[in-house]
């Protein structure tokens, strides 16, 4: 038997709401207490303000502090190159050679161009001189290796190492500075260096053993000498008396252009009106 779930209110039989409208029983009807209005309070128009994380306004900070660190640090560089701008100083950036920079020099930038292939052969006589310096040492080896002894090697070490930087600063940088600025005074220097680079090729290409040790020049004396004994090391160094001829040629040829140059640009005159005016200060 199937269980019973009570009358169904939607019988017709049962109940009929419409046929009889007083048989309805009445619907009691429960009064809701209404909730409290809640307060809308904003401004459409205000603006939010989100707090800023502390670390970001820190780096903030930093940056700015570096950036007008970097600004003065800027206004200062700028104020001492306009300085030396002013004084006439000159900075030289070591750019050459371009493997391993150990000096400044930039004929085509700094050298007029009617003084750039002038410029460029004396630079061509300072290679030479290293040239001739370097195979002057190889030579003087050979010769110790066959019984020359050591000393001659040891002064062939002394020619290079002196003689290279001491022709870059004695007359070469000189003469750079002279042909780039007009100083009468860099260029007396470099005359009064270059003679005595010259003085010193010659002696090379000569080599009598009155002030040199022996056989530690590659001349022609010690190169005839050498013959006699030994073939190979006789060629060593009559190459290296070749060497040293050919950079004394060159080296009168560059002397006679600058001095005619310095002489056809007045500076002879301005030289000469300068060592009077000094004579006579002295004297007085």
């Amino acid at each position: 038997m199937a269980p019973s779930f009570g009358n169904n209110p939607f019988n017709d039989d049962e109940v009929n709401p419409f046929s009889n409208p007083s048989s309805v029983p009445p619907v009691v009807a429960t009064k809701l207490s209404p909730l409290p209005p809640e307060r809308v309070d904003y401004d459409r128009g205000a603006t939010v303000d989100i707090p800023l994380d502390s670390d970001f306004k820190k780096k903030e900070k930093e940056l700015q502090a570096k950036e007008a660190e970097l600004n003065r640090r800027e206004q200062e560089l700028k104020k001492r190159e306009d300085t030396i701008a002013r004084a006439g100083i000159v900075l030289e950036e070591k750019n050459w050679p371009p493997f391993f920079p150990i000096i400044h020099h930039d004929i085509s930038k700094e050298i007029p161009i009617h003084l750039q292939k002038l410029q460029y052969i004396a630079f061509t006589t300072l290679l030479g001189l290293v040239v001739c310096l370097s195979w002057n040492i190889v030579a003087v080896t050979l010769a110790w290796i066959g019984g020359a002894g050591p000393t001659i090697w040891f002064l062939a070490i002394i020619y290079f190492i002196s003689g290279v930087p001491g022709a870059f600063v004695l007359w070469y940088r000189p003469l750079y500075r002279a042909m780039r600025t007009d100083s009468v005074l860099n260029f007396g220097w470099f005359f009064l260096s270059y003679m005595l680079h010259i003085a010193f090729c010659v002696f090379a290409a000569v080599a009598p053993p009155i002030i040199f040790k022996g056989k530690s020049l590659t001349g022609i004396l010690p190169a005839v000498d050498v013959l006699s004994d030994n073939l190979l090391i006789g060629i060593f160094y009559l190459i290296g008396f070749a060497f040293f001829t050919l950079e004394s040629l060159l080296s009168i040829w560059v002397i006679q252009q600058v001095y005619m140059y310095f002489r056809g640009s007045g500076k002879e005159a301005a030289m000469k009106r300068d060592v009077a005016g000094r004579a006579m200060m002295a004297v007085f």
